[in-house]
């Protein structure tokens, strides 16, 4: 696809401010012109750090800043220093901790990516769903140990319930993943699929085919737990022994939100037992330390926070930045605004 260049007099002064990693990842050929096409892009074309003198001189020009991973907080003296600053564009996830309140006092524009990292992690999400209702992660590491690796059937009897359909799948967290997991849930013929989320109402689930319970109930009910809660101090350790102890015997437990929503102690006893099991792309600490025995059990899957945007996928959310970009010279409303009331409520 092509785009037309913006008009001189229309060419805004675009910082982008990242790690270098970053940017080799998100913006190949194809988005560094398109971001000449449409701005005026200074040398150096990245920053990923505010306090040089060099970067200072960038900032004072900067009509638009595009961070991503690797950029380092915006700082109420950082947006004093950047008094032609109209718009932050994050090609990326959340602006936690990256956008001081001062951003939106002054007015300035501020999006995110979210919708377009959130697109692999619920796709990553349904495959670990499907997966643990075949108990496939599990059954694989047990055929690591053993030399006759078919007879699965003679070690664990009739293998007939390993099924995904007429499960019950809970999701915890009514995020912009855990909407979007829900929508692809579709394909699996379930039993029900239960929401939890103290901050929405039966009428934000209709429609979706979803109910509306408390924590306590989904867990009880629940075959898969998939946890999609942002990371606050009201919601560390959300699950905890207390509340791992009411799922079933048998469930499991995924995690590709926030290593500290779960209490891992208390996780570590549930699958040394064997009670429960588990599918963790993001663990407390990150990573675990060596020592840690979820490594070594056959009912954990561990992998290594590989659920989000990786490879081309990042690109999406670069090519939806640009978007807003584009969107902002032509005067048009951007599509993923980010207010301050969106992180109140942990968006």
């Amino acid at each position: 696809m092509t785009h037309p260049s913006t008009p001189a007099a229309a060419r805004p002064h675009v910082l982008l401010l990242m790690s270098e990693g970053t940017f080799e990842l998100q913006f190949h050929a194809e988005q560094v012109d398109r971001l000449h096409e449409l701005a005026e892009v200074g040398q150096p074309l990245r920053l990923d750090e505010l306090e040089s003198p060099a970067a200072r001189a960038r900032l004072a020009e900067a009509d638009v800043v595009i961070t991503s991973w690797g950029a380092p907080p915006i700082t109420p003296a950082d947006l004093a220093a950047a008094p032609r600053l109209r718009a932050i564009l994050h090609a990326a996830g959340t602006v936690r901790g990256l956008v001081p309140d001062e951003a939106w006092a002054r007015g300035i524009v501020v999006t995110s990516a979210a919708d377009e990292n959130a697109r692999p992690v619920a796709e990553y999400t349904l495959a670990a769903i499907i997966l643990a209702g075949k108990r496939a992660p599990f059954l694989a590491a047990e055929a690591r140990t053993r030399r006759d690796r078919w007879s699965f059937a003679d070690q664990h009897g009739n293998l007939s319930h390993l099924s995904n359909r007429g499960r019950t799948v809970g999701i915890v967290g009514w995020s912009r993943i855990g909407r979007r997991t829900v929508e692809l849930l579709d394909v699996l013929e379930t039993d029900a699929v239960l929401v939890a989320d103290p901050t929405i109402t039966a009428d934000d689930l209709v429609g979706t085919g979803a109910e509306l319970v408390d924590l306590p109930e989904l867990l009880r009910r629940s075959d898969i737990v998939s946890l999609h809660a942002p990371a606050l101090e009201e919601t560390r350790h959300l699950l905890g022994a207390a509340e791992l102890a009411l799922m079933p015997d048998g469930a499991t437990l995924i995690n590709t939100a926030r290593g500290v929503l779960v209490d891992t102690a208390a996780l570590e006893s549930e699958a040394v037992s064997g009670r429960l099991s588990a599918i963790l792309d993001v663990t407390d600490p990150e990573p675990l330390p060596a020592t840690s025995i979820l490594y070594d059990l056959p009912n954990v899957m561990l992998t290594p926070h590989i659920a989000g945007s990786l490879g081309s996928e990042a690109r999406r959310m670069s090519d939806h930045t640009l978007d807003e970009l584009e969107r902002l010279i032509l005067g048009r409303p951007v599509l993923a605004p980010v207010t301050r009331e969106h992180l109140v409520v942990g968006a």
